[in-house]
C-alpha cells in the first residue's frame, strides 16, 4: 500500500498562510459588537395606551415595534482602516426599519472601504418625535466616546439615512448641538453634529406636494402642529452649521419625488456648504447599494466625493 503524500514545506506554508487569511477576513466579516443605546429604560414613551408589543422582523427581514435601540458596530480591517465613521439609519417611514439592505449590508460595504460603520435600530411608531431624533443624536455621541476603543477620528463622524432614515439623518444634520460638559453621562457630553452626512432618497419635506405622508403621520401623528412640520422640513432649516452632504436618488422615484433631495441641495448651495447630488434614471425607491461596481452608481460616486472631502485617507491621529 503507497504510504500517503505529505505536504511539502512550501506547500503547507501556503496552506497556512491561505487559511490564516480567511480567518483574518472572517474576523471583520461581523459585527464587532451590539451596544445598547441607552444605560437604563430609554427616555420617551410610545403613543399608545398600554404596554408596547414585543419586537418583531418580519419575512422579509424587516423589523418593526422597537423599544430597545441598539448600535452594531462594524470595524474595517485595522490594515484598511482610515479612522472615518459613519452612522447608519435605515429606512422604513418611520413604521419599520429595513435593517439588511439599507443597514447591515452597507455597513459590510463600508468596512470594504475602510470605513467605519454603526447601524442604528432607532425606535419608531408607535413612537413619535423627538424620540428616533434622540435615538439618533445619542449614537453620534456613543461613536465619539468610543473613538479611541475603535480606532476613529472624532472629528470624521458622518451620518448615512435611506428614506425615512434619510429624514432622520438630515434632521440630526440640522438640529444638533455640541454636548453638555456638564452632563453626568459621558455621552452626552460629546456634540451629535455630523461632520458629513449622506442622504438616500430621503424624505425631506413634511409639507407640500413632495411630503411622504406615511413618514409624516407615523413621525408626527395624525394632527401635529403648524410650528412642527415646519421645524422638521429639513431643507427649511439648512444654515451655514449645515455639514457637506451628499445626496442620491433615482428620477423614478415616486414613493418620495426627487424633488425632495434637490430642494435639500439647493438649500445647501444657498447656505455655502459643499454638497451633491447623484442621480440615477432609473432605480425607483427603496433601492440601497445596488450594484456596487456600477461607475455610475451611488456607491462609486460617494466615495469620489469622501475621498475629495479628504475622508478616505487615513487620518493623523485615530482615536484622538
Amino acid at each position: 500500500m503507497p504510504r500517503p503524500t505529505r505536504p511539502r514545506p512550501i506547500r503547507l506554508a501556503l496552506l497556512l498562510a491561505c487559511a490564516a487569511a480567511v480567518l483574518h477576513l472572517v474576523g471583520y466579516a461581523h459585527a464587532v459588537e451590539t451596544l445598547a443605546l441607552w444605560p437604563d429604560d430609554p427616555p420617551g414613551e410610545p403613543a399608545i395606551d398600554g404596554p408596547m408589543p414585543p419586537e418583531e422582523t418580519t419575512d422579509r427581514g424587516h423589523i418593526r415595534l422597537v423599544s430597545t435601540p441598539t448600535l452594531t458596530v462594524y470595524l474595517p480591517d485595522p490594515e484598511n482602516a482610515n479612522g472615518t465613521a459613519i452612522v447608519v439609519c435605515p429606512g422604513g417611514g418611520y413604521g419599520i426599519l429595513a435593517m439588511n439592505h439599507e443597514g447591515h449590508d452597507v455597513a459590510r460595504w463600508l468596512n470594504d472601504h475602510g470605513i467605519a460603520a454603526c447601524v442604528l435600530k432607532y425606535r419608531h411608531a408607535p413612537y413619535r418625535h423627538p424620540v428616533p431624533i434622540h435615538d439618533a443624536q445619542r449614537a453620534m455621541r456613543l461613536v465619539r466616546l468610543h473613538a479611541a476603543d475603535w480606532g476613529i477620528d472624532p472629528h470624521r463622524v458622518g451620518i448615512l439615512g435611506f428614506s425615512a432614515g434619510g429624514h432622520l439623518a438630515s434632521t440630526v444634520a440640522t438640529h444638533f448641538d455640541h454636548g453638555d460638559p456638564n452632563a453626568d453621562a459621558p455621552a452626552e457630553r460629546r456634540s451629535c453634529r455630523p461632520d458629513f452626512a449622506v442622504l438616500g432618497y430621503p424624505v425631506i419635506a413634511m409639507t407640500g406636494e413632495y411630503a411622504h405622508g406615511g413618514s409624516r403621520h407615523n413621525l408626527l401623528g395624525p394632527d401635529p402642529s403648524d410650528e412642527r412640520l415646519a421645524d422638521l422640513n429639513n431643507h427649511e432649516q439648512v444654515d451655514e452649521h449645515t455639514p457637506p452632504t451628499f445626496l442620491f436618488h433615482a428620477r423614478d422615484d415616486r414613493a418620495v419625488p426627487i424633488e425632495n433631495s434637490e430642494m435639500f441641495l439647493a438649500a445647501l448651495q444657498d447656505a455655502g456648504i459643499p454638497g451633491a447630488l447623484a442621480e440615477q434614471p432609473t432605480g425607483g425607491h427603496g433601492f440601497g447599494l445596488g450594484d456596487v461596481n456600477d461607475p455610475d452608481g451611488w456607491p462609486m460616486k460617494l466615495l469620489a466625493w469622501l475621498e475629495a472631502q479628504g475622508l478616505t485617507e487615513p487620518a493623523a491621529d485615530p482615536g484622538g
